[in-house]
């Protein structure tokens, strides 16, 4: 979701920049719409890390090791290779 809202503010860009500005509002519009969406993308994803992680502790506890440890949101960030900004 986060790869499809840069290639529509890159679109949004080109169309400014070409005076388009009719067709500029409407990739704008998509842009807010999608947002909510990579928002709910990420708190899925990390419900799905909650899951694996406790699976993982059980797992690694039933093996005696405990050296197990990454934080979700540092996995999301590295998965999906988001960007702040």
């Amino acid at each position: 979701m986060q790869e499809l809202i840069e290639q529509l503010q890159n679109k949004y860009e080109q169309l400014q920049q070409s005076g388009d500005l009719v067709a500029a509002m409407y990739v704008q519009d998509a842009i807010e719409l999608a947002h909510p969406m990579l928002e709910k993308e990420k708190e899925f994803a990390l419900n799905l890390w909650g899951q694996y992680e406790k699976e993982c502790i059980i797992y690694n506890d039933y093996l005696g090791d405990h050296a197990y440890s990454i934080d979700a949101i540092e996995w999301y960030d590295q998965t999906f290779n988001t960007k702040e900004k």
